[in-house]
């Protein structure tokens, strides 16, 4: 309890916040992960152009299927980036 800062000869409570994501975080080790530099580490960008599906044809399957953005593009790349295979594909699941 050393690490705690001291207020009024009382320590400070440990704060954890749950988020809209589901998880709860804990002060303390948030910021045990800022001291690290865990955090501090550049973030791998995902470009959509390599999934090779195409933006429209990702698009038109969102609308038309409406499904997200996400399974239309695995659906586009398991069908070789064809719209009418990917059709094909989600009737047949």
């Amino acid at each position: 309890m050393s690490h705690l800062s001291r207020t009024n000869g009382r320590p400070e409570p440990e704060v954890i916040v749950n988020f809209a994501d589901g998880f709860a975080y804990s002060k303390g080790k948030m910021e045990e992960a800022f001291r690290t530099g865990l955090l501090d580490r550049p973030v791998a960008k995902v470009t959509k152009e390599s999934s090779g599906a195409k933006r429209e044809d990702v698009d038109l399957l969102m609308h038309e299927l409406e499904i997200p953005r996400a399974y239309a593009e695995k659906l586009l790349v398991e069908s070789s980036g064809s719209v009418t295979k990917a059709f094909e594909r989600w009737i047949a699941a």
